[in-house]
């Protein structure tokens, strides 16, 4: 009989942002595959509802309050990450967030806010939990971009130009590590109901309508879109697969 190559139990992840929205659904398909979570955010409630969320799930899961702009903080956390669950396997960089305004209106340290948010602190994370990723054996690394790393939008100047980068960082790194059978992939969402894109649509008039018209599937994405994504690209399943950019969004990027 041969294994199971989605079967998780044993493997330990990182979800940065993983206490709501995309991050959340992402968290719950790994563990319905069985792996162990530590869930990694800024507001420490969210965290600890998605902890309980998680264990329901029958795995063990952590919270961590850690800036993920912050080299120390991060040091820290897969300190404790190792620690407490005892290996790290799987890496989600998903922290990010948005400051809506065109480039002439974005001042600098608005600019500077989300490329560290959204950018650098992939660029952290992935540096530091390198070295237990490799012990791993076999690490998984998933960045999450959006449809902003293909799509330019007058509104997302420094999110599109940071959600660009992780495509470009993620082809990078998955040449550095392929050596130490460590694979690196992104996923690109599409429009997803989660509290970022609700205030998105607050902010840009007729914005609901038009993802709506230009979606295939016909309506936005939910969290739980996400989980199966997550258990492909975090299992052996997807050894093979190195580099890329899947998009999640029920068609939006391939509709003329």
């Amino acid at each position: 009989m041969t294994s199971n190559r989605f079967d998780l139990r044993g493997k330990v992840a990182i979800v940065t942002g993983g206490n709501g929205g995309i991050g959340l659904g992402l968290a719950h398909g790994l563990a319905d595959a069985g792996a162990d979570i530590a869930v990694v955010g800024r507001n420490e409630a969210k965290s600890k509802a998605a902890v309980e969320d998680l264990k329901a799930r029958g795995v063990k899961a952590i919270s961590i309050t850690t800036d993920v702009t912050d080299k120390a903080a991060i040091a820290a956390m897969v300190d404790r990450v190792v620690r407490d669950l005892g290996r790290i396997d799987i890496l989600i960089n998903n922290a990010g967030m948005s400051i809506r305004k065109p480039p002439h209106e974005l001042e600098l340290d608005e600019w500077n806010t989300v490329i560290q948010t959204n950018l650098t602190s992939a660029f952290l994370c992935s540096k530091l939990a390198y070295p237990a990723l490799k012990a791993s054996g076999n690490g998984k690394v998933i960045n999450i971009g959006s449809m902003m790393s293909i799509f330019g939008a007058s509104f997302a100047t420094a999110y599109a130009a940071s959600k660009g980068g992780i495509v470009q960082y993620t082809r990078a790194c998955a040449n550095a590590w392929a050596p130490d059978n460590i694979q690196v992939n992104a996923i690109l969402p599409g429009w997803i109901d989660t509290d970022l894109t609700r205030g998105a649509r607050k902010q840009v008039s007729g914005l609901h309508e038009r993802v709506l018209a230009r979606t295939p599937a016909g309506r936005w994405g939910d969290i739980d879109d996400f989980a199966g994504i997550a258990v492909f690209l975090a299992s052996p399943a997807s050894n093979f697969v190195t580099g890329t950019a899947i998009p999640v969004d029920g068609g939006f990027s391939v509709m003329a």
